[in-house]
C-alpha cells in the first residue's frame, strides 16, 4: 500500500493509519453488500457477499455473524520505572556522592540518568547527567554549608523518561577534617504567634547535634530568589521587625548551627500575610467631651460604652492626654495620672457595664498650652473606638 513507512525504534502501529484501513474496510463491505448480483433471477444469495469462502472451510450459514475479530497484542513501548532508594552515601564540603536503586525497563535498555538539584529558596536549577550506573558524585556548585535537593529521571534506548525519583535534601558541612563534620538536626515546628502592624512572634521545637546546638539562624524569604539572615538567637523564639517595605511573599524559616559553623537543613517554611490582618471589631467605645474651658482649667467627661454581647464585671478606661493636662479631681471613677497616661477605675456602684451599657465619668484640671482632647482609650487593656 502507497503511503505507509515503518521505524524500527516504534513497534506500535500509526493510529491514523490504522483507522484509516479498518475506514477502508468498513465502507468496501457496506458497498458489495449494498450491491445486487450479476444475474439476480439465478443467483442465490451469498452468507457475506464478496467474501469467498477458503478452501475446504464450511459455509457460514445465511444469517449467522461472522467470528469476532481476533486481537492483537499490545506492542507500545513502556517508559523505564522511576529510580528508588535515592541516598547522599558520601556528602563533603565540595561533593555529594548519590547513590539509588536502578531503573527497570521491559522493552529496552536503560542507557543513563538526568539529574537536577537546586539550593534550597534560591531560583536557580542546575544538572548533570550519569549514564547506566546507580552511583554518581557532584562536584559543580556544591559548596560548605549548603542545603541542596537532588532529583532524578531514567532514560532508555528509545529515548523515553520515567517519572521523577522521590526528592533528596542535604546538606554540607562547613569543614572535612575539624573536631565536628556532622550538622545538627533540622528545627521542627516553626510556627507564627502574634502578628502585629509591625512585628511577628516566632517559635520552634529544638534541635539536637552530636556536640551540641550553639543557637538558631533565623531567615527571611521573599517567595522568590532572595533569603536573609535577619537574627541569630540561643533559645526557640524570636520576634521579627516585619520588612518596611511590601514584599512580593514574606516567608521565614530557621536553622540550627553547631560551634564550629555547621548549620542544620531548614526547618518548615512559615508565611506572615503581606496585608496586615484585620483587626476583630472593638467591644467597647469611649466618648471624651470637653464641658468647659477656662484659662488655665477645664471640666471634661467620658463615657465608656459596653458594645460587646457579655457584662463586663469591673472596668478600667486608660488614655493619654496629648496636652499638658493635669487631672485635680474626679467624680463616678476613681482617677490618676502618671505622666500623660490617666486612668480610670469603676467605683462600686457602677463596677458591672452590662452588654450595650455605659458609665460616665467626670474630670477637672488644668493646662497651660494645650488643652486638646485625647485620641485613643482602652478599656481593660482592649482598644476602644473614639466617638
Amino acid at each position: 500500500m502507497t503511503g505507509v513507512s515503518w521505524s524500527s525504534l516504534f513497534c506500535r502501529p500509526r493510529p491514523a493509519l490504522l483507522a484509516a484501513v479498518l475506514l477502508s474496510t468498513a465502507v468496501l463491505g457496506t458497498a458489495l453488500s449494498a450491491a445486487p448480483p450479476a444475474d439476480a433471477a439465478t443467483a442465490a444469495p451469498a452468507a457475506h457477499p464478496g467474501v469467498a469462502p477458503a478452501a475446504g472451510a464450511a459455509a457460514v450459514p445465511a444469517g449467522t455473524a461472522p467470528p469476532a475479530p481476533v486481537s492483537t497484542p499490545s506492542t507500545t513501548p513502556v517508559p523505564p520505572s522511576p529510580p528508588t532508594n535515592l541516598t547522599a552515601s558520601e556528602v563533603r564540603t565540595g561533593s555529594i556522592t548519590l547513590t539509588w536503586t536502578a531503573a527497570t525497563s521491559s522493552c529496552c535498555a536503560i542507557t543513563g540518568y538526568d539529574i537536577t538539584y537546586y539550593q534550597e529558596f534560591g531560583d536557580v536549577i542546575f544538572s548533570a547527567t550519569a549514564g547506566a550506573v546507580t552511583t554518581t558524585t557532584i562536584t559543580a556548585h556544591v559548596g560548605p554549608g549548603m542545603q541542596l535537593s537532588f532529583r532524578l529521571i531514567a532514560r532508555d534506548s528509545l529515548g523515553q523518561r520515567s517519572n521523577w525519583s522521590d526528592r533528596l535534601t542535604v546538606v554540607t558541612p562547613v569543614t572535612d577534617t575539624g573536631p565536628d563534620t556532622t550538622p545538627p538536626s533540622a528545627p521542627q515546628s516553626l510556627t507564627v504567634g502574634e502578628v502585629t502592624a509591625s512585628t511577628v512572634a516566632l517559635s520552634w521545637s529544638p534541635s539536637t547535634d552530636n556536640v551540641g546546638v550553639l543557637g538558631y539562624n533565623v531567615y527571611r524569604f521573599d517567595g522568590w530568589y532572595t533569603s536573609r539572615l535577619i537574627a541569630t538567637v540561643s533559645g526557640t523564639t524570636y520576634t521579627a521587625s516585619l520588612p518596611t517595605s511590601t514584599p512580593l511573599r514574606d516567608i521565614y524559616y530557621v536553622r540550627a548551627r553547631d560551634a564550629v559553623g555547621n548549620v542544620s537543613i531548614a526547618s518548615n517554611t512559615v508565611e506572615v500575610p503581606t496585608t496586615p490582618p484585620t483587626p476583630p471589631p472593638s467591644t467597647c467605645r469611649v466618648t471624651y467631651r470637653n464641658q468647659s474651658e477656662w484659662p488655665g482649667g477645664f471640666v471634661a467627661t467620658a463615657t465608656v460604652h459596653n458594645l460587646g454581647a457579655a457584662p463586663v464585671d469591673g472596668w478600667t478606661v486608660t488614655f493619654s492626654y496629648p496636652g499638658d493636662q493635669q487631672v485635680t479631681s474626679g467624680w463616678n471613677a476613681t482617677i490618676g495620672q502618671t505622666g500623660a497616661t490617666v486612668t480610670a477605675r469603676n467605683v462600686d456602684w457602677n463596677r458591672v457595664l452590662a452588654p450595650d451599657g455605659s458609665a460616665t465619668f467626670g474630670i477637672q484640671g488644668r493646662w497651660g498650652v494645650s488643652d486638646a482632647s485625647p485620641t485613643g482609650f482602652s478599656l481593660n487593656g482592649a482598644a476602644c473606638s473614639v466617638g
